[in-house]
C-alpha cells in the first residue's frame, strides 16, 4: 500500500472504533445499570422481604426503613441492654419476632413520650412497676444472648423496621387480664406476630 494512504487508513479505523464505542458503550452502560438494579433488588428482597403474620388479621406487615444510628454509634452498655431485653422478651421467637421487639424499644427511644436512651427505656417504671416483665422478675440479667438475637438487633440498628411504629407489645396469653384490658381500651392494635400483639 502506498504510504500516502496510511494516515487515511489509520484515521478511518480510529473513527470506526470511536463510533463503535459510542454506540455500544451506552448499551454497555445500560446493561451494567440494569444488572446493578437487579442485584440491588435481589439484595433488597433478601433483606427486606415481607413478613407474613401467623393470624388472619393484617396478613402482611408493611415495612419502613428508618435512618438510625449504626451499631458503632450506640454505646456498648446501651447495645448490651438492647440485646438482653430482646433475648429476655423474645428468646423463643424467630428472628423477625426478635427484630420487632428491638423495633419497639428503638421506637420508644425516638418518641417524646418515653426516655431518650435504650437503658432508660428498658428500666423505666410507671407507678412503681417496670415497663418490661423481664426487668421486674430479673430474668433480663440471666439470659444467654443468641447469635440470632445479635443479628436481629443489628438489623434494627441498621434501620430495618417492621413495627408500623408500635410502642407496645404484649403476650395476651401471659398478660394479667387487667393489663390486657388497658391495652385493648387505651391503645390501637396494629398486628400480631408469633406470641406477641403490637400496639401504638
Amino acid at each position: 500500500m502506498d504510504d500516502r494512504y496510511m494516515p487515511v487508513v489509520w484515521w478511518s479505523a480510529l473513527l470506526l472504533l470511536t463510533a463503535w464505542f459510542c454506540v455500544n458503550g451506552s448499551s454497555l452502560e445500560r446493561s451494567a445499570a440494569f444488572l446493578q438494579e437487579q442485584n440491588d433488588s435481589m439484595v433488597t428482597q433478601k433483606i427486606y422481604g415481607h413478613v407474613r403474620e401467623t393470624g388472619s388479621y393484617n396478613p402482611v406487615i408493611p415495612m419502613r426503613v428508618l435512618k438510625l444510628q449504626p451499631r458503632s454509634a450506640l454505646p456498648e452498655a446501651e447495645y448490651e441492654t438492647l440485646l438482653r431485653i430482646v433475648e429476655a422478651e423474645a428468646g423463643s421467637e424467630d428472628e423477625t419476632g426478635k427484630l420487632l421487639v428491638a423495633n419497639v424499644v428503638l421506637n420508644r427511644v425516638r418518641s417524646e413520650a418515653f426516655p431518650d436512651t435504650v437503658t432508660r427505656v428498658v428500666y423505666q417504671e410507671s407507678e412503681g412497676k417496670a415497663q418490661f416483665s423481664p426487668v421486674s422478675n430479673g430474668s433480663i440479667q440471666n439470659v444467654t444472648i443468641s447469635p440470632q438475637t445479635v443479628q436481629a438487633v443489628d438489623r434494627a440498628l441498621g434501620g430495618e423496621d417492621l413495627s408500623q411504629g408500635a410502642l407496645y407489645f404484649v403476650s395476651r396469653q401471659a398478660a394479667d387480664p387487667q393489663n390486657m384490658d388497658w391495652f385493648d381500651s387505651h391503645l390501637t392494635r396494629l398486628f400480631s406476630y408469633g406470641g406477641h400483639e403490637f400496639f401504638r
